[in-house]
């Protein structure tokens, strides 16, 4: 026999194995859910039922954790569900989710936002109280410190079927258009507005009320200094006065958008002088040698917009896919250029927060969205279950949360952890979440017992460690 197809020798596959428990990670998302106070505050969200009633609360978290663990169907969840029943109990049906999800109205939408906040501050106080403290951002060498920064950004959520609400995308594809606003800090999607695929990029009446709801996530004790970064979609007269009027005399808001270039601006840019430009900064604070900076504040007429308000310009050789939409200017510099809009003069405490270069870095650094964007499709965003509007809507509230939970085990749990601190979804599956465990009894305990020989198994027992000796929030 050839010993490359020899390992089966005298296996036998069959039923019977006792006490397994598959993806077995996912006691450390209740666990988390629990200490937290999520699931306490879930409670509020949903009426409370006779004999025979489901916790909806419980059902609403044991979604979420499915989700987390790849589910993409309320099928998949009570699929999923089946591997922890030992632990936690009777599995939720696929029914019961789904009226859970249908039930959903906007005073329910209102309350589960109001839950999660309450949980989210637990969070970040505990978060402070870590060795290293709260993640502060760092940008091209400077930490900015006591600032939360949040961005905003649009996706598409294709669709292969008709769906109540999906519609022609500006990509030519059809589905959704949500918009969302993601915590940089932290990695947490605070709000995530549903909107059809016909949405326009640059509704300053959408990006008001979807940063009105993310506000209203972010803890009072953390929200003195607000940076708002926003691609060019942001740049409406309208977004630009709402963002300059959030400021108070408690709270201090900043914020850096990309802008549309006009015929003025070109003009502008033609009359720089070359010893107007600087190279630009990369991230860790070194000159970029292809890309070169300017400042086109003052240069041109800007009627009705905000006063103080900064235009940068960025200068780079373009690339072939460039190429077809250069402009008469462009092609005649052989350069492609871009422009950030903010009304930052100086940010408190960061010497240097003024030079054109650093605040280029800082615009740009609004690309780690993208980041946010790619893991929500892979924690249940990828695509809509439903035919339904509300359903829909409801799960992707429902995904969100499962963001949270994933982004909030690491950040209180495995921040030490090297490749595991700021692992990918796919990453947590593999290596957390689809452990399997055996369950054992004695002297009236359990004891789930993971294989020893796993190379995650000390960061799995490590996380449920740390999540055990949380307090309880009540």
């Amino acid at each position: 026999m050839i010993e490359g197809t020899a390992w089966d020798r005298g296996l036998s596959v069959g039923a019977g194995g006792k006490g397994m428990v598959g993806h077995a990670g996912a006691v450390l998302l209740r666990r988390l859910a629990d200490r937290t106070g999520l699931v306490i505050a879930l409670t509020r969200v949903f009426p409370a039922g006779g004999s025979g009633w489901r916790d909806r609360a419980v059902v609403f978290v044991q979604l979420a954790i499915s989700i987390a663990l790849g589910a993409r169907s309320v099928l998949e969840a009570e699929q999923l569900s089946l591997h922890q029943r030992r632990v936690f109990g009777p599995v939720v049906s696929d029914s019961t989710m789904h009226r859970m999800l249908a039930a959903f109205d906007e005073d329910m939408f209102a309350a589960l936002s109001r839950a999660r906040a309450r949980a989210r501050r637990v969070v970040w106080t505990l978060l402070t109280l870590r060795p290293n403290g709260f993640p502060w951002m760092s940008v091209a060498g400077k930490r900015l410190d006591k600032w939360v920064i949040v961005d905003v950004d649009a996706t598409i959520i294709t669709s292969a079927s008709k769906k109540d609400g999906a519609g022609a995308t500006f990509k030519k594809t059809y589905g959704f258009h949500p918009l969302a606003v993601w915590c940089a800090n932290t990695g947490e999607c605070l709000a995530m507005m549903l909107r059809s695929g016909n949405a326009g990029s640059n509704t300053a009446e959408d990006h008001i009320a979807v940063l009105d709801e993310a506000l209203r996530q972010i803890p009072g004790s953390s929200s003195a200094k607000l940076l708002v970064r926003v691609d060019g979609a942001g740049a409406t007269h309208k977004l630009h006065e709402y963002l300059r009027d959030l400021t108070t005399s408690r709270r201090r808001v900043r914020f850096t958008t990309g802008w549309t270039i006009t015929d003025a601006d070109e003009a502008a840019i033609a009359r720089l002088p070359e010893r107007a430009w600087e190279p630009a900064l990369q991230q860790d604070g070194s000159p970029h040698e292809e890309y070169e900076v300017a400042e086109l504040t003052g240069l041109n007429e800007r009627e009705g917009w905000i006063d103080g308000l900064r235009l940068i310009v960025r200068r780079v050789r373009p690339s072939r896919r460039h190429l077809k939409n250069l402009t008469d200017l462009e092609k005649k510099t052989g350069w492609k250029y871009s422009v950030v809009a903010t009304d930052i003069s100086k940010m408190t405490r960061i010497p240097g927060s003024h030079q054109i270069q650093w605040l280029d870095a800082l615009h740009r650094q609004h690309a780690v969205v993208e980041d946010r964007v790619r893991t929500g499709k892979a924690t249940g965003l990828h695509n809509l279950p439903s035919k339904s509007w509300t359903i829909n809507r409801s799960w992707m509230a429902a995904a969100n949360t499962a963001a949270d939970l994933d982004a909030w085990l690491r950040l209180l749990t495995l921040h030490d952890q090297d490749d595991l601190a700021e692992a990918e979804p796919q990453t947590m599956r593999l290596r957390i979440y689809h452990q399997p465990a055996r369950l054992a009894r004695h002297a009236r305990r359990r004891y789930l017992r993971l294989d020893p020989s796993w190379p995650w198994t000390d960061a799995f027992v490590l996380a449920w460690n740390r999540l055990t000796a949380l307090p309880q929030t009540t």
